[in-house]
């Protein structure tokens, strides 16, 4: 036989709106979608549950829409990330203290003894013929058109968001890809063509240096990190600008350079990618 206990007798509770047993009347429920329901099971039992969450919570909580995500890293953004540091970016901080050194001494040494260092360092045909490992890095350490060149400025917004993304020894290895491969990609048909008589002996001493074949490859390379609007944003101008500088045909060696440069960033894309996946 089960065992029952029963209940405490509970008196029978007044009707909404008649007098409370003290003399008071019973306050109206507030209208918030309960009394329907506390006509149905009586208000003294809704005194004991849960309202819903969603009558809980104030109405500005209720329709306020959260803060987008983009916006949120967007406020996080300060200029210095765009620019070297020696702990973020330890290769770009260090080449780039480099060119400024050299920076200044194009600007303010002897004419005669910046051109004699500048010769020294250029990847021409002969040079490339004798000593081509210095040649290669030393044409790399200098600018130009000095500090105020666009190279400058791109050298370090562009590494350095590169660098940030794949590590220094990737970004490095970049850089010199576009520098060695596009200087020889040039200078090379330089000393054939003068070996089959359709250029002159005075072609092989050709003054070239510079950072351009370099940073050119890293906008490549740095344009298959971004998202595909981003992306379109920085090849489109580059490409469009070096192919206008081919056409104007003032200087064709150089510019061919730059797209074949351009091009080596470009194909890097698998490497930067699975770089920064690892990184």
């Amino acid at each position: 036989m089960e065992r029952t206990v029963p209940g405490p007798a509970t008196a029978p509770s007044p009707p909404p709106g008649a007098p409370h047993p003290a003399g008071r009347a019973r306050p109206r429920p507030a209208p918030d979608g309960t009394g329907l329901l506390g006509g149905l099971l009586g208000d003294d039992l809704l005194d004991g549950v849960p309202r819903p969450r969603e009558m809980r919570a104030t109405a500005p909580t209720a329709i306020a829409a959260p803060v987008p995500a983009a916006l949120s890293r967007l406020r996080r953004v300060r200029p210095r990330h765009f620019l070297p540091t020696p702990t973020g970016t330890p290769f770009t901080f260090a080449y780039a203290a480099v060119l400024a050194v050299t920076s200044l001494v194009a600007a303010f040494a002897d004419p005669a003894l910046v051109h004699t260092l500048q010769q020294g360092s250029s990847t021409d045909v002969a040079h490339l013929a004798r000593t081509p490992v210095l040649v290669l890095l030393a044409s790399a350490l200098w600018i130009a058109g000095g500090v105020v060149s666009p190279y400058a400025a791109a050298f370090v917004l562009v590494l350095s968001a590169l660098e940030r993304r794949i590590g220094a020894a990737r970004a490095a290895g970049v850089f010199l890809a576009g520098h060695v491969l596009a200087t020889l990609a040039t200078e090379v048909p330089v000393g054939l063509a003068v070996l089959a008589g359709h250029l002159p002996d005075s072609s092989l001493h050709r003054l070239d240096y510079g950072i351009s074949f370099g940073v050119a490859a890293a906008v490549g390379a740095l344009a298959g990190l971004l998202a595909p609007w981003p992306r379109r944003l920085l090849l489109v101008p580059v490409a469009g600008a070096l192919l206008v500088d081919l056409a104007a045909f003032r200087d064709p060696m150089t510019d061919w350079g730059h797209l074949i440069a351009l091009a080596i960033g470009v194909a890097t894309w698998p490497w930067v990618r699975r770089a920064r996946a690892r990184a």
